[in-house]
């Protein structure tokens, strides 16, 4: 086991090092990762606040954005908060757009939870028009809910 691991260790450094008496090589750059579609319009600000366990709130709760802005949830109070969004409300095509644009989810159509002061950012770049209705995980059932449309 110890062998394997040196042997691997022994590898990987002798290929990151490279010839160094070969100082006419060209070195190319790494493929590019594809990436979601890039934000082209506004940052909208949607705050999260609550007391944690009777009132849990978007502020505002319903906003109206363009195609290619971005949401950014700041969690104010009452954390743990997240944004999700129920999959029979997201229009036609929308949740693989949303899929796509959503970094670090914990589940399908939804973020991760924020502490205090964490934001996290959602992109709606190349999102179809219509409502997409959201929700915080932890606080749906005080109705800590959200409407976003986009025009």
């Amino acid at each position: 086991m110890r062998f394997a691991l040196l042997t691997t260790v022994v590898a990987i450094s002798a290929v990151a090092c490279g010839k160094k008496g070969d100082q006419n090589q060209t070195q190319s750059a790494p493929p590019a990762a594809p990436a979601a579609a890039t934000t082209t319009g506004p940052v909208v600000e949607v705050k999260m606040t609550g007391n944690g366990t009777t009132r849990g709130a978007f502020e505002p709760s319903t906003i109206t954005i363009p195609v290619g802005a971005t949401v950014r949830f700041t969690s104010v109070s009452g954390f743990p908060h997240n944004v999700a969004f129920w999959q029979d409300s997201v229009p036609a095509g929308g949740a693989a757009v949303l899929n796509a644009n959503m970094k670090n989810t914990i589940d399908n159509l939804s973020g991760p939870f924020l502490q205090q002061n964490e934001t996290y950012e959602v992109s709606f770049a190349n999102a179809p028009k219509g409502t997409y209705k959201g929700y915080c995980t932890p606080h749906q059932a005080i109705g800590m809910k959200i409407a976003i449309k986009v025009e």
